[in-house]
């Protein structure tokens, strides 16, 4: 099989893969939450922390970067073991149209 065949397969399974991680359904009560402060802020920023002050858990954060919903946005300097994220355009996409549908 020629080789641009092959890339052209294993694109199809990596979007396909990236279109069911990208489901509201798959996402737990606190990884929506995290998510959903991230409509409120410019750029999307995700929070370090949660309304009661308490770090948001790194394995939430993680989850949700490697689900495609948040990607890492820059290094901190001052603390380089906190992850500063923002909401992919995918997820503005998906937030945003669930946010709609509710309020219908």
């Amino acid at each position: 099989m020629p080789k641009s065949k092959k890339e052209g397969v294993g694109e199809e399974a990596a979007s396909a893969s990236s279109q069911t991680a990208l489901r509201l359904g798959t996402l737990t009560a606190a990884q929506k939450r995290w998510l959903k402060k991230g409509l409120e802020q410019p750029g999307g920023k995700l929070p370090l922390f949660d309304e009661n002050g308490r770090e948001v858990p790194a394995r939430t954060i993680r989850a949700c970067i490697d689900a495609g919903w948040a990607e890492p946005w820059f290094s901190n300097p001052i603390k380089p073991n906190w992850l500063v994220c923002r909401l992919t355009p995918a997820a503005f996409e998906v937030l945003n149209s669930s946010r709609i549908r509710k309020k219908s």
